[in-house]
């Protein structure tokens, strides 16, 4: 078994124990594999150890390994911050986008996806942390923002996502992530039938879980450190 192998079967039974904790269905808690900077090679190894979903956070990186992948069946998530020009090769290489944090980027979204496919499955990245160098929009502004980015066609709301500020205390990291779960709620309040929280990573996916997460984004762990640091 390789030890890309080895470390995904080590996620999936991390994931399950949690979810196991919280009271839930393993199967509840979606696994996405962060394989932005690795080759393409590493997401044949995963794909072919029962792995479907991958997250790339680089437009160019990302499209290039689903194009090369087209008959593989995998699904592609776009996680990283997403400016207005480049909009277009998401919109036509991703089945889903977690990180809406403007209405100009969902719209372009929208008119961008090609006719033939499926709607864009999509979350709002909220700034749970408040930090200045983080992507997303501000909490008292998500409601607002998704009212308007479900009345877009061809998007799909799916849900929310945050990457709160890393902590090393298990009671500490739940609390962004209860956050996001509670503004989840208001825009379900709202009229917004979400069904989907993105938050949790491999130093923090237990706390995630256990605040109600349905992905959790798994790079290191899985595929060891980036190699871009």
């Amino acid at each position: 078994m390789s030890a890309i192998a080895t470390n995904l079967q080590a996620i999936r039974e991390r994931i399950a124990r949690a979810a196991i904790a919280a009271g839930r269905a393993p199967d509840s808690v979606h696994l996405l594999a962060v394989s932005k900077t690795k080759p393409l090679a590493d997401v044949l190894t995963a794909g072919a150890a029962g792995q479907h979903a991958f997250g790339e956070n680089y437009l160019q990186e990302g499209s290039e390994k689903a194009l090369a992948t087209v008959d593989h069946g995998f699904e592609w998530h776009f996680i990283g911050p997403l400016q207005s020009n480049k909009t277009r090769q998401v919109a036509e290489h991703f089945a889903w986008v977690h990180s809406i944090e403007r209405l100009k980027i969902a719209e372009r979204l929208s008119a961008q996806r090609p006719i033939g496919l499926p709607p864009l499955q999509v979350c709002v990245q909220v700034n749970v942390s408040g930090e200045a160098s983080k992507s997303g929009c501000a909490p008292d502004e998500a409601v607002a923002l998704c009212l308007a980015v479900a009345a877009l066609p061809k998007l799909n709301l799916r849900g929310l996502m945050a990457i709160p500020e890393p902590c090393d205390d298990p009671a500490a990291q739940r609390e962004p992530f209860r956050r996001l779960k509670l503004i989840a709620d208001a825009v379900r309040a709202a009229g917004v039938p979400l069904d989907t929280l993105s938050m949790g990573m491999s130093h923090d996916l237990e706390a995630a879980v256990a605040e109600g997460a349905t992905i959790v984004r798994i790079g290191t762990a899985i595929f060891g450190e980036r190699n871009d640091t």
